[in-house]
C-alpha cells in the first residue's frame, strides 16, 4: 500500500512539474484541427499554475473557440482564454513570446469582439525583444511575420 502510495504521488509530481514543450504548443497552435488544440490544451491543464501555462492555454483556447457552434458559445470561449492570456501579460509584461501570442490572436479575430488595441505595443516588444527570444521561439515569429499585417520579418534582428 505504502509503495502505491510513493508511486502514485511521484509519478502526479512527474506530471504537474513537467515542462511545456514549446515545439509542440506551436504545432497546436498554428494548427486548424479542433482534436489537435484540445488534446494540447488538456496536456497544459494537467500542469502546476505558470504564467507560460496560462498564456498558452489562454492563446489555445481563444483560437478553439472558432469550432463552438454558436456565437454566444463562440464569445464565452474566447473570453475564457483571453483572460488567461492577459493574466500572463499582466503578470510578465516584458515577455515578448506573450506578448506575440497575443499579437497572433489580435490579428485573426473578427473585430466585432474588439480584441485590437494593443496591437502596436506587441509589434514594437516583439521587435525589440526579438534578440532575446529562443531559436523555437524566433523561428515561430520569423515564419508568422512573413504573413502578418503588422509584424515586419525584415526589422526582426
Amino acid at each position: 500500500m505504502i509503495k502505491f502510495l510513493v508511486i502514485s504521488i511521484l509519478a502526479m509530481s512527474f506530471t504537474f512539474s513537467a515542462s511545456i514543450d514549446k515545439l509542440s504548443f506551436y504545432k497546436a497552435f498554428e494548427s486548424n484541427s479542433e482534436a489537435t488544440m484540445q488534446s494540447k490544451i488538456e496536456n497544459l491543464e494537467k500542469l502546476a499554475q505558470s504564467d507560460q501555462k496560462d498564456a498558452y492555454l489562454g492563446a489555445l483556447t481563444m483560437k478553439k473557440s472558432q469550432f463552438e457552434k454558436t456565437p454566444k458559445e463562440k464569445a464565452e470561449l474566447f473570453k475564457v482564454g483571453k483572460t488567461l492570456l492577459e493574466s500572463a501579460i499582466s503578470s510578465s509584461p516584458k515577455k515578448a513570446e506573450y506578448r506575440f501570442l497575443r499579437l497572433a490572436i489580435q490579428e485573426n479575430t473578427p473585430k466585432v469582439l474588439k480584441y485590437n488595441t494593443s496591437i502596436e505595443e506587441d509589434v514594437k516588444m516583439i521587435q525589440d525583444s526579438y534578440n532575446s527570444l529562443d531559436g523555437t521561439v524566433k523561428r515561430v515569429i520569423k515564419k508568422y511575420a512573413e504573413s502578418s499585417k503588422n509584424l515586419n520579418s525584415q526589422l526582426l534582428k
